[in-house]
């Protein structure tokens, strides 16, 4: 049995409902195929992602930006308290094997900023249109893309 992928799923705290419904079916798929999610674990894209992927029987690791596991979403299944505020995100960069960006803010940005330096490959789904970033149409899609780069 190979190692599971470790993929770091970003998005805004404050998302569109499309971003929640595909970040929820994109954490379902990642759960379903064995992969461990590496997110924020807080609101928004990272609540719905987390969200599908425990209800699919998978990992959900988030990287919580302050001082309590109490500040996790009710579906993550490992709970780091960083203290580092923002700059969690690039323990959640250095954590994963892939990332998938769906939506996103200024915090978004700067993941996957810090995962195109680290050579991550990253997919987005109606993110930030930068170089680097390889867009798809469908979580199907991103996850699959995503797997498929780091098997």
């Amino acid at each position: 049995m190979s190692a599971p992928a470790y993929i770091a799923v970003v998005g805004a705290s404050k998302a569109t409902e499309q971003d929640m419904q595909d970040a929820e079916a994109v954490g379902r798929l990642l759960g379903e195929r064995g992969a461990y999610i590496v997110c924020g674990g807080r609101g928004g894209v990272m609540a719905a992602a987390s969200k599908g992927c425990c209800e699919a029987g998978g990992t959900v690791i988030g990287m919580l930006p302050g001082d309590y596991r109490s500040d996790a979403n009710e579906w993550v299944s490992v709970a780091i308290p960083t203290g580092l505020g923002e700059l969690r995100n690039g323990l959640i960069v250095r954590t994963a094997d892939a990332m998938i960006a769906v939506g996103g803010s200024y915090g978004t940005l700067s993941e996957v900023a810090l995962g195109l330096q680290a050579g991550l490959k990253v997919f987005g789904l109606h993110t930030w249109g930068i170089d680097g970033i390889t867009a798809v149409d469908s979580p199907q899609t991103a996850v699959d893309r995503a797997l498929e780069s780091v098997s």
